[in-house]
């Protein structure tokens, strides 16, 4: 990707996404443009129009924490937001000249297969390319249609956007296809140079339109908690809860918790998975008998 493109890019459409009325200017009548100018974020962020104007060409060489965090400011970013222009100056930052190291894919370690095995509830692990690292028995139980669609192979965003059982599972697919599209421009913005992640993002680009609009959007969120709802085909409708977790050792990773709030019929259907999904994983562990 462009990185200088998807900074201008990124800075110009929250600009115009702000009235003056948001931003506490006074706006006339004759106004033509719905946005901010950039002479007024400059003037807010506290810096040179001459300045910003350089930041909005994608030049953010030299600017300093606090330039950033007036621009935020200026600009009414929120957490997810900042954090995006902060990685976005950061990639644009030249670096000492070194030795780059291959990255390598890490093996899922047995004991932490052993954890997520032990954990009484569905669990999932990803990487930031939205690919399937590990699950538990419940945990591939609920994502199943998933993980046996042919489209996906095992993608979140390769499911929702190239198969049409996307729209089955996920009863809410609008609002399930922006945040795909917002955690990956966060997760690009962090990693630039991550090619796996940038073919990924240029695949779907290529082939859904529903993609390539809100991609279109620059939008960007942290995958942190939530509520998923599903029509799955065992078991019917579920409305769980989610909560996402990192791993310091690997930070590419990161496991989601699934779970049913008590008394709902989504908890009793939960539940109904979990013995499905241990029936099979028994089933499937035990010895075959010889002929």
């Amino acid at each position: 990707m462009d990185q200088r493109g998807e900074v201008g890019d990124f800075l110009r459409s929250r600009r115009n996404r702000i009235t003056p009325e948001q931003a506490g200017i006074l706006a006339g009548s004759r106004r033509r443009v719905k946005g901010l100018r950039r002479e007024e974020v400059a003037m807010m962020a506290g810096v040179s129009v001459e300045y910003y104007a350089r930041m909005e060409r994608g030049d953010l060489r030299g600017v300093s924490v606090a330039v950033l965090d007036g621009i935020a400011r200026a600009l009414h970013l929120d957490e997810a937001e900042t954090d995006h222009l902060h990685a976005l100056a950061a990639a644009t930052t030249p670096q000492p000249a070194r030795r780059r190291k291959r990255p390598t894919k890490q093996p899922f370690r047995p004991s932490l297969q052993r954890f997520i095995d032990a954990i009484a509830m569905p669990v999932w692990v990803r990487d930031r390319r939205m690919d399937l690292v590990a699950a538990n028995a419940h945990g591939r139980a609920l994502y199943a249609p998933l993980l046996d669609d042919p489209a996906s192979h095992g993608n979140t965003a390769r499911f929702t956007f190239l198969s049409p059982a996307a729209r089955v599972f996920f009863p809410d697919w609008e609002q399930g296809a922006c945040d795909v599209v917002a955690s990956l421009r966060t997760y690009a913005g962090q990693n630039p140079r991550d090619k796996r992640l940038t073919d990924l993002i240029g695949e779907l680009v290529t082939r859904s339109d529903d993609f390539r609009q809100r991609w279109a959007a620059h939008d960007v969120r942290h995958h942190r908690r939530g509520i998923k709802r599903m029509h799955h085909p065992a078991v019917g409708d579920l409305e769980l809860v989610y909560e996402a977790m990192t791993f310091p050792a690997n930070p590419e990773w990161f496991m989601f918790g699934y779970t049913a709030e008590p008394g709902t019929p989504s908890e009793e259907r939960l539940k109904l998975l979990g013995s499905v999904a241990a029936t099979s994983s028994e089933a499937r562990s035990e010895p075959k008998e010889k002929a």
